[in-house]
């Protein structure tokens, strides 16, 4: 017997990623970062450095997994993104050791800015702006009663 489909003809679910994406993306993440941890890249602009990897999305094949990284502490996760992607041959190559996949994905390095977002409404937040139309809800009063 056939199930039919709730949708609608030629409109596609968007969903989010899959468990097994979950999973997977997030075994990579750890390895990933135990990996950078443990100091063994021979690379000049990442010796010494404190890497967050914050997260891994992962292809719902598996084959591709894009990696979120930012400086600990601060600085141009951009360039730590293209020093990454210079030394990905042997980041993989390590992960192979560490995880194991049927195939291990190709792994692209982006900077993860959601630290600069968070920080930037932060800011946004207790600026005087804004504490000024907070102090004024609190109090009760609205547009129309300042009339």
């Amino acid at each position: 017997m056939h199930r039919k489909s709730r949708s609608k003809p030629g409109h596609r679910e968007t969903r989010g990623p899959s468990q097994r994406q979950l999973r997977a993306g997030e075994l990579v993440r750890r390895a990933l970062a135990e990996i950078i941890a443990r100091g063994d890249i021979q690379d000049p602009e990442l010796s010494g450095r404190v890497i967050t990897v914050s997260e891994v999305r992962v292809s719902p094949d598996l084959r591709h997994a894009a990696c979120f990284v930012a400086p600990l502490g601060g600085g141009d996760a951009a360039a730590l993104a293209r020093a990454l992607t210079r030394v990905k041959a042997y980041l993989r190559g390590q992960l192979a050791h560490e995880v194991t996949f049927k195939f291990m994905p190709d792994l692209t390095f982006e900077p993860d800015t959601s630290f600069d977002r968070a920080e930037a409404v932060d800011r946004l937040l207790h600026s005087p702006a804004v504490s000024r139309d907070l102090d004024r809800d609190e109090s009760g009063e609205t547009e129309a009663d300042e009339d």
